[in-house]
Order: C-alpha cells, then sequence, then structure tokens
C-alpha cells in the first residue's frame, strides 16, 4: 500500500514542463471562400463593340411575363447584401438597404402598387448573374450589373440607370497612386466581373486575385494578402467609408454602364422596366436616392442619357 501511494505521488508530484498537444509552426490568416486568380472568361469589356441600347419603353401590365408576376404576388430579384452604399445588409435593422435596393422597389411599386411585401430578395455572387436569370431562379437582377457585349449574348439589359468607373482602393500608407503602380502586385476582384477582366488585361501586369464578393477582397487588404481592390468607384467608394485606413485612387479607367438583368425571351419585362427607370430619371426619385446613399461619397451626378433601339 505504501508503495503504491509512493508512486502515485511520484506521478503527480511534478508537472515538469507542459507540452504542446498541437505544435504549430506558423499560422496562416483565415481566407475567404472560393479565392481564385486570373479567368479565362470574366465579365467581357465594357466597351461598345455591339449595340447595347434597350429596348423602347412600355408600361403595360399585359405583357406575359409581367403578367405572370403580378400574378404571382411577388417579384424575385436577384441582388447584394455585400456592397456598402448599393446593396448591404444593415445589421441594425436586418433590412436590405442601398441604391440598387431602391431600383427593385421602385419595378415592385410600379408592378403591385407598393414593394412591401411583394419582393422576394434572393442576395446572389457576382459570378452567378447570369446563371440565376438562364435558369429561371429570379426574374430580374439589380447588382452594379454593368452592361457587356459579351454578357447580352446570355440575357438582356434595361437601359443604363448608373454610369460608373473602375478605379484602385489601397492602404493610405502604400505609396501607390493608380493601376500603373501594381505591376507584379496582387490586386483583388470580383469573379466574372468586368472589373477582374480590366485587371487582366492591364499593362502594368498586376497579379488578379478572384473572390465571390466584394467584401472578401476587402478582408483580404486588412490582412495584407493582396495589395490592392480595382472596381467601379461606386463600390470603392462604399469601402472606404467602412475603413478609415484606405483610399480610393487613380481616375476612372473604364466606364460602366449599370443595367437592370432579365432573362433572354421576355421583352415585355424589359420594356416595362425601361419605363419604370424612365419615369424615376423624370420625376426626382433618381435624383433623391442618388444624393442620399451616393453623392454624399463620390458628390453630385445627375440621371445617364439614355437612347433606345
Amino acid at each position: 500500500m505504501l508503495a503504491a501511494f509512493a508512486l502515485f505521488g511520484a506521478a503527480c508530484g511534478s508537472a515538469g514542463t507542459p507540452v504542446d498537444p498541437a505544435p504549430v509552426g506558423s499560422v496562416q490568416p483565415p481566407m475567404p471562400a472560393k479565392v481564385g486568380g486570373a479567368e479565362k472568361a470574366a465579365g467581357g469589356s465594357a466597351s461598345s463593340s455591339c449595340d447595347t441600347r434597350s429596348l423602347s419603353p412600355d408600361p403595360s401590365l399585359s405583357g406575359s411575363t409581367v403578367s405572370k408576376i403580378k400574378q404571382r404576388g411577388r417579384i424575385i430579384a436577384g441582388v447584394d447584401q455585400t456592397t456598402y452604399l448599393f446593396g448591404f445588409l444593415n445589421p441594425a435593422t436586418g433590412n436590405l438597404e442601398g441604391f440598387d435596393i431602391e431600383i427593385v422597389k421602385q419595378i415592385a411599386d410600379a408592378i403591385f402598387g407598393t414593394w412591401q411585401g411583394h419582393v422576394q430578395w434572393t442576395a446572389i455572387p457576382s459570378s452567378q448573374r447570369e446563371a440565376v436569370l438562364e435558369n429561371h431562379t429570379v426574374d430580374i437582377v439589380v447588382r452594379t450589373y454593368s452592361i457587356t457585349c459579351d454578357r447580352l449574348q446570355k440575357i438582356d439589359f434595361s437601359s443604363n440607370y448608373y454610369q460608373a468607373g473602375q478605379r484602385v482602393l489601397v492602404r493610405k500608407d502604400s505609396g501607390i497612386t493608380g493601376l500603373t503602380d501594381l505591376g507584379a502586385k496582387k490586386v483583388c476582384a470580383a469573379s466574372s466581373s468586368t472589373s477582374l477582366q480590366a485587371i487582366q488585361n492591364a499593362p502594368a501586369k498586376p497579379i488578379p486575385v478572384s473572390v465571390s464578393n466584394w467584401s472578401d477582397c476587402l478582408v483580404l487588404m486588412q490582412q495584407g494578402q493582396v495589395d490592392a481592390i480595382s472596381t467601379d468607384d461606386v463600390i470603392l467608394a462604399g469601402m472606404a467609408k467602412q475603413d478609415p485606413n484606405v483610399v480610393v485612387v487613380g481616375a476612372p479607367f473604364t466606364k460602366e454602364n449599370y443595367g437592370v438583368g432579365v432573362a433572354k425571351g421576355q421583352e415585355d419585362l424589359v420594356r416595362f422596366v425601361n419605363s419604370v427607370l424612365d419615369t424615376i430619371r423624370g420625376n426626382g426619385v433618381w435624383q433623391q436616392n442618388y444624393d442620399y446613399w451616393v453623392a454624399p461619397v463620390l458628390g453630385p451626378a445627375t440621371p445617364p442619357a439614355v437612347s433606345y433601339q
């Protein structure tokens, strides 16, 4: 009995040097899901090598697509929930807010008399914008969606309701002044976006990094895993408003005309959306929404000029 007690005392009497059960040599910062690089087919060029004009407006509710939406009792809208100022989820209210969200509300108002209770919001990444229209998961996509010739081969667009320009976002202490300073540096953009295409084509030859959502780019830059973010100025302005340590630099080097995406074969819906956009350009609603969401960070602007086929 005494020997057993002595053995027990020897085992418990001295803790010795603690042993780490899971030694770690180096810890990598967490990465957002689906981080990639250059893509063979990104969003295409925003240049007008084709006729990007939309169909003439028609406010009729009797078209086959619009009447089905009205009978259903709701319009299904593909939107962003991660881009501050244009489409984001307000954590304080739990509501989607932003300039693009207001466009959806105006379309729903025109169909149902009020948007409330008549919009099914579907949050989608940039890379899925064409897919959700082609498979009819949503009726419309309103998600900082640039009108391009490549995209027009797959879907249709409304008229242009906003014109943005691609610029660069960097840390304030980086010394970078624009795209020309980004040779061999990692530059983040959303997958399948026109922004990623512009980065890939840049003469300075930056290293493209692609992610699902723009908010993932900001996380990567905050962690020091990319040197810059390049996309439309309105998206970058939202990031700069969220993080005081970053700044938008350089002059715009593209023109991005945003439109509402609609599936092929639904011309009545395209024409109806165009009638709504025409109305809000003329009645002050566009200006009111711009002044509230965008003007405080990008300054004054007026609705873009529009022509139709």
